[in-house]
This record gives structure tokens, C-alpha cells and sequence, in this order.
């Protein structure tokens, strides 16, 4: 599942993950758990790229599988809530661009693909912004979630203010604007949709109505025992 912030990725594909008992695994959670020890070093956009991936490449990332409690950890502590404050989000996309950083994480992030497959009859819902094209190439079914730069500002902003994160509509859309344009035109795994995904414009669907066309793409495919 790709597809730029505020496409509504985390929502379905925890709930997808949940209908047929599968694995759940979100990458972009990884990345900003990464960035955090970035900016616990003293780190920042200004800072030299070596000792920024050196203190990206060496965090201890860890991440849970269970859609019902999706959990992510910095050196043994849940971090699920810092990672999603602003100082994070303005630095991920930077942090993620390295391709250094992107090797280790995507490394990790097939390790816990290949885990998950192994160890579970369900299967794995992962989500990102190149899992179709980079991490998981081979997936029986991929995914691209898109919506207007209107529209999924407009979710991050309900997000944000339901987290307690005080936010504006205009410094949410410059943001979602500015993300998209670091993620798009980055020189190593930019985000756009595989060559083979199904994408699925999001503007006026709902939630149950996203999960639902989902359901019926996985059925058609066969990954459904």
C-alpha cells in the first residue's frame, strides 16, 4: 500500500490487515523513528549528511506487527507518540532521502516481511511510499492511495488537532505540499505508483468504502485462503 500522507494508508491497511488476520507493518513509521534519533543527537537539515545517517543507520528501529496495536521503538522505547510531532515530520522526508538510511530500513522492513510469512498463515499488509516498487516488488497485490492536496490536508489537519497537535489549515496544506515534493523527486526510491498497482483516488470515498474495494481486490487475486 503507497501513496503520499493524508491518502488514509495507516487506516485501511490496519483495518484490511485485521479483516483476514494478517501481519501489519508500517514503514514510514520506521523512518520517522529513525529521524527522532537524528534529532536527539543535536541533528538537524543543516547538520553534515555523515552524522546524519550515521545516527539514522544507528538506531535500534524496532516495530510490531499486530494491526490491532501497531507499535514502534527507538531503543527498546515506544515512541509511537513523538514521532508523529511536527519537529519529526519536518525532517523525515530529509532523513529518508539518504540512501544509506533507505538501504538499512528497507533491509530491516523485508526481514520483518519474510518473518511475518513465515511465522503467520495470514500473510502481510505493509504500507509506505515504495513498497510496490522497492521493498516488496513481488507482492500479489499492490496498491497506490491518492487523493487531492486539498483533501488530505484537510484529514492531516483533523489528525493532528484529535492528537492534541496544534496545527493550521494553511501550515498543514505547505507542509503536505512540501512532503510530496521531497518524496516525489528524491534521487532513490521516489514515491509514485508501480507500474502494476491499482490505484485508488480516495477524494470521495469513505473509509468503509476504500476497505471495501480492498477486500474485493484481495478476494479477485486469490490471497485469500
Amino acid at each position: 500500500m503507497d501513496g503520499p500522507s493524508g491518502t488514509g494508508k495507516s487506516t485501511v491497511s490496519r483495518r484490511l490487515a485485521t479483516t483476514f488476520g494478517a501481519a501489519y507493518l508500517d514503514t514510514g513509521a520506521m523512518y520517522r523513528a529513525a529521524t527522532l534519533a537524528v534529532l536527539r543527537a543535536g541533528l538537524d537539515e543543516n547538520s553534515p549528511a555523515d552524522e546524519v545517517i550515521a545516527a539514522a543507520v544507528g538506531a535500534k528501529v524496532g516495530s510490531g506487527t499486530d494491526p490491532q496495536a501497531p507499535a514502534i521503538e527507538l531503543d527498546g522505547e515506544d515512541v509511537e507518540s513523538e514521532i508523529r510531532g511536527g519537529p519529526v515530520t519536518k525532517l523525515v522526508s530529509a532523513v529518508s532521502a539518504y540512501v544509506p538510511v533507505r538501504a538499512a530500513l528497507v533491509e530491516r522492513q523485508q526481514e520483518l516481511i519474510a518473518d511475518a510469512l513465515r511465522e503467520g498463515p495470514g500473510g502481510i499488509v505493509v504500507e509506505g511510499r515504495d513498497i510496490g516498487t522497492v521493498v516488496a516488488p513481488d507482492a500479489g497485490l499492490k496498491v497506490y492511495l491518492t487523493a487531492s492536496d486539498e483533501v488530505r490536508a484537510a484529514r492531516r489537519h483533523r489528525q493532528d488537532s484529535k492528537a492534541g497537535r496544534a496545527t493550521d489549515d494553511a501550515t498543514t496544506l505547505a507542509d503536505v505540499r512540501r512532503r510530496d515534493r521531497l518524496d516525489s523527486t528524491r534521487a532513490v526510491s521516489p514515491l509514485h505508483a508501480a507500474a502494476d498497482a491499482v490505484v485508488i483516488d480516495t477524494d470521495h470515498l469513505s473509509v468503509p468504502g476504500v476497505l471495501e474495494e480492498l477486500i474485493r481486490l484481495v478476494t479477485e487475486r486469490g490471497l485469500v485462503r
